[in-house]
């Protein structure tokens, strides 16, 4: 991959500083955080690519509309603003707003999912599969199978598997399969896209067997420069009308805003028919859990925020910039023979770790290993996508074995510059040529049922 830096469609009016602890200080700092990332002070991380999730810079007009945010508790213009945005970029008859993702997930899975039931997506991701499971319902993934090999270049990795979407809704009985969703980007196998194509694909196969079809938006607009820049017929078209034809295919969307709206804090739910049931079951949900509707969990500068954001998301000039830092920090790791999810998806770089440590078994967790070491070698937080995160089995409470053994870079948007990419890379050059060192990972000391790698506690094992 050629390296090259694109350019900063922006420049930088505020500066927030950040500090460099010793490694020494980097050292003792994990240790009392029980080796879990996600236990560490952000003001202790030099670079924090823990998530993409709500740590993006807003703009000028964000912070500008935050001043103008109406903070009515029914009704607010702020509110009326962004279900104008949603229904004109997704040209869904009903939006909700929510808190965040998991929030529209709390309120819309347990209308279709139950005890004995099953979800079928591409790839779930934690939350999605954690409320999965809530409900009650069993998560199942039918992702291609070129996604589960890091080393295969090829376009639209995060494609469902409609042979086995197919076969898998007949082996467990149509009327068993509460729901299909389709993650876009297809954040688990790697930050990878979905083509228009395959969204066809699965549209069809839910309609044929008249199973709902909900879209996990969270990286919508990503996905969507990924069909103009890849997929034939689609060069020529605009990113907007990119995105109202990807969701047509869908019944309803969860969307986590704090991705591609650009904000720090929201989500959104959507029905494609407003005049569907559904609409006042999401209502009475969203009112026991989030709130009244028109705010849903939010204050009315974060709708304010919201509605900008998602039109400066999917601005085509940004989403260039936005995936050449991907591109150009993956140039770097090609040079240092360092292997990724290739090619490399939206959000983030993810680094395989089973490579890097092929010395250490999956119960050993050698994506936590590489995001450890990351951080005692140079402030980096990052977070582990592999058998950590995947967790236990439901049923068996046995541990599960991933697909992947991931280090996931997340990068947040409008944040960091050419530089920080450059100190992620020698950090990760330094970090690989000791791999060899460490002939073994980590073992939990403790940890809760559900998304216990958000608290649980590790020790080394060697």
């Amino acid at each position: 991959m050629e390296r090259k830096y694109v350019a900063e469609p922006f420049r930088i009016k505020a500066v927030e500083p950040l500090k460099m602890l010793s490694h020494a200080e980097r050292v003792k700092k994990i240790k009392e955080a029980n080796y879990n990332l996600f236990h560490l002070r952000g003001e202790d991380c030099y670079i924090d690519l823990l998530t993409d999730s709500g740590t993006n810079a807003m703009s000028q007009t964000q912070w500008a509309g935050v001043m103008q945010g109406d903070e009515a508790y029914a009704g607010s213009s702020s509110y009326y603003k962004l279900i104008e945005a949603g229904k004109d970029i997704f040209d869904y008859g009903y939006i909700q707003p929510v808190h965040q993702g998991r929030a529209a997930e709390k309120v819309l899975l347990p209308l279709f999912l139950s005890e004995g039931m099953f979800a079928i997506s591409n790839m779930f991701f934690d939350t999605t599969r954690a409320h999965v499971i809530l409900a009650g319902a069993r998560p199942i993934d039918c992702v291609i199978e070129e996604a589960k090999n890091p080393h295969i270049r090829a376009k639209f990795k995060g494609n469902m598997d409609v042979e086995k979407l197919e076969k898998t809704i007949l082996e467990k009985g149509s009327d068993n399969v509460g729901l299909v969703v389709m993650t876009i980007t297809n954040n688990s196998a790697g930050g990878q896209p979905v083509s228009m194509k395959n969204l066809q694909e699965v549209s069809d196969i839910c309609k044929k067997y008249k199973i709902p079809l909900c879209i996990d938006a969270a990286r919508f607009a990503e996905n969507a420069h990924f069909i103009k820049r890849d997929e034939e017929g689609y060069q020529d078209k605009a990113v907007k009308e990119i995105v109202r034809e990807m969701f047509q295919y869908g019944d309803m969307f969860t969307m986590s805003a704090k991705k591609d709206a650009i904000v720090n804090m929201g989500g959104l739910l959507g029905i494609k028919e407003k005049e569907s049931p559904l609409v006042l079951k999401v209502k009475a949900n969203c009112m026991s859990y989030e709130g009244f509707f028109t705010y849903g969990g939010l204050a009315g500068r974060d709708l304010e925020a919201m509605a900008i954001g998602l039109y400066e998301g999917i601005d085509e000039n940004y989403l260039k910039y936005r995936i050449g830092q991907m591109e150009y920090l993956a140039s770097r790791l090609d040079e240092a023979g360092i292997a990724y999810q290739s090619p490399v998806g939206g959000h983030g770089v993810f680094i395989d770790a089973a490579e890097m440590y092929p010395q250490i078994p999956y119960y050993e967790y050698p994506g936590q290993t590489l995001c450890i070491e990351l951080y005692k070698e140079a402030g980096i937080r990052t977070c582990d996508i592999g058998s950590y995160m995947l967790g236990n089995d439901p049923d068996t409470n046995k541990q599960l074995k991933a697909d992947f053994e991931f280090s996931r870079l997340a990068i947040p948007r409008r944040v960091y510059t050419q530089s920080h990419l450059d100190t992620i890379a020698d950090a990760l050059i330094s970090v690989k040529k000791r791999a060899h060192t460490i002939q073994q990972g980590y073992k939990i000391t403790w940890e809760p049922p559900i998304l216990r790698h958000f608290q649980a506690h590790l020790a080394p094992l060697s």
